[in-house]
């Protein structure tokens, strides 16, 4: 007959335990106990009298030797006792009930082990068998880690993305996203559509190369092919059906698996206002205003375009007063950043978030995130940079202290962002404070025996009390 745990949940136990197993002797029987769980105990009264671990983690604690004669209530923390207590009362009753408990541990981190108990035949004689939880725990805090690391991911791509949609939308310019397998509209802004007399809803789906007329339509994908091929290009005169002349700015870029091309719409009274070096319209009110700092340079990285934001990063009195100067003298550590850079984005095309320092006229550093991306002009290619500032998002000198790394993994991030030797100090600190917090609790806060187990003076020990804040 099935039996039921106190949660519902059924059990289905042997159909005839004393034909198969009345023949097991003391001793097979504890390798049976032994096996099914990390650690087993034969409580008698209330008192641990045995003690068998199967688990090389648990040896290392040392609980066979420590638990034996003590009751089972004093091996397990103060919130834990009530749970043993519940696992005494309930054994002859409840079968396949389970309990966790928190065992203390030298290393003052509780050990979380599942046990249930069995009632022996002799009176007041149960078997507990426990499961060490920790790499359950372990295995759950991962994926908590990997769920916030999503979650953060996810606000960045949408931080990102609404950036993109406000800057499209908002751009005076015609610009038209266009799959460049089947020649269909995806997007456009409102320009584009007021360019070509559409509603955007009409322009979306719609095929690209059909706005004009039949004798550009050759040009038009001649034009994209050689995108698609050299990464940017600019067409020769196109009319429209509704007779309006234009020329076409493509550059492709890569989305999943396929292949869009940014198409940018240059009209005869673009040509005549665009700057001579920098292209065509590529500051206007809106980027003029954005609080990141946008630059735009040729591929020597000599500054064509900057908008007010980034003088005010770099503490010019004007944008023209960077108009001229080398990216270098304001962007990256070293020449290696740049170098970085670059590379990156001649592979990519584009990086983003890339993080490295910012540089003011006076020297003063500031930490950012740069986002880059190769373009085509109609004199050349450029690159253009957003610079974010994140020192918001950082932790200030104090805090590190009080967050200091705890793992190698978490040391060697802070590589590019802290100093060697601030990483060095802080570390070193860091473990003169532990140390200091473990001769405490051995000596259970006798000052004077810990500066002596520490080697130091009493007057030291107070000393570094009082720089570490220690309360104990």
């Amino acid at each position: 007959m099935d039996a039921q745990t106190s949660s519902g949940e059924r059990l289905v136990p042997f159909k005839s335990p004393k034909k198969f197993l009345a023949d097991l002797d003391a001793a097979v029987t504890a390798d049976v106990v032994m096996s099914s769980s990390d650690v087993a105990l034969i409580v008698e009264n209330g008192v641990i009298k045995d003690v068998a671990i199967g688990n090389s983690d648990l040896m290392q604690e040392n609980y066979a030797d420590v638990w034996r004669g003590k009751k089972w209530t004093e091996t397990v923390t103060v919130e834990s006792q009530s749970k043993i207590e519940d696992l005494l009362r309930a054994a002859p009753s409840k079968k396949g009930q389970w309990r966790q408990v928190n065992h203390p541990s030298v290393d003052g981190i509780d050990v979380p082990i599942r046990y249930t108990a069995v009632r022996t035949k002799t009176k007041n004689r149960i078997v507990a068998l426990g499961r060490d939880l920790r790499s359950l725990s372990a295995l759950q805090q991962r994926l908590i880690e990997a769920h916030q690391g999503l979650e953060r991911d996810y606000d960045r791509l949408r931080e990102a993305e609404g950036r993109y949609r406000l800057l499209f939308q908002s751009v005076s310019d015609a610009v038209l996203v266009v799959n460049a397998q089947s020649n269909k509209i995806d997007e456009c802004n409102p320009a584009a559509a007021t360019f070509f007399a559409e509603a955007p809803d009409a322009l979306v789906g719609a095929s690209f190369s059909d706005q004009f007329l039949k004798k550009s339509q050759r040009s038009i994908e001649a034009v994209l092919n050689d995108a698609l091929y050299s990464g940017s290009a600019i067409s020769e005169d196109l009319k429209l059906k509704g007779g309006k002349e234009c020329k076409i700015s493509v550059s492709p870029f890569r989305h999943d698996d396929d292949v869009r091309l940014i198409v940018r719409i240059v009209t005869p009274g673009d040509e005549h206002s665009s700057s001579a070096a920098g292209g065509p319209g590529l500051f206007h009110d809106i980027l003029e205003s954005l609080p990141d700092g946008l630059v735009v340079t040729d591929l020597e990285f000599r500054i064509l375009e900057a908008n007010r934001s980034f003088s005010e990063m770099t503490r010019l009195s004007g944008s023209r007063q960077a108009i001229g100067r080398r990216f270098g003298d304001f962007v990256g550590r070293s020449s290696t950043d740049l170098n970085v850079l670059v590379s990156s984005i001649k592979s990519h095309g584009s990086v983003r978030n890339f993080s490295t320092v910012l540089r003011d006229q006076f020297g003063l550093e500031e930490r950012v995130e740069v986002s880059a991306v190769e373009a085509p002009a109609e004199h050349g290619e450029v690159y253009g940079f957003s610079i974010r500032s994140v020192a918001r998002r950082l932790e200030s000198s104090a805090s590190l202290r009080n967050q200091l790394p705890k793992s190698v993994d978490q040391l060697t991030d802070l590589v590019g962002k802290v100093s060697l030797k601030d990483i060095v100090r802080e570390s070193s600190d860091l473990i003169e404070k532990l140390c200091i917090e473990a001769a405490l609790e051995i000596t259970d806060d006798n000052r004077a025996s810990a500066a002596e187990m520490l080697g130091l003076s009493r007057q030291g020990l107070y000393s570094k009390l009082k720089r570490f804040d220690v309360d104990s």
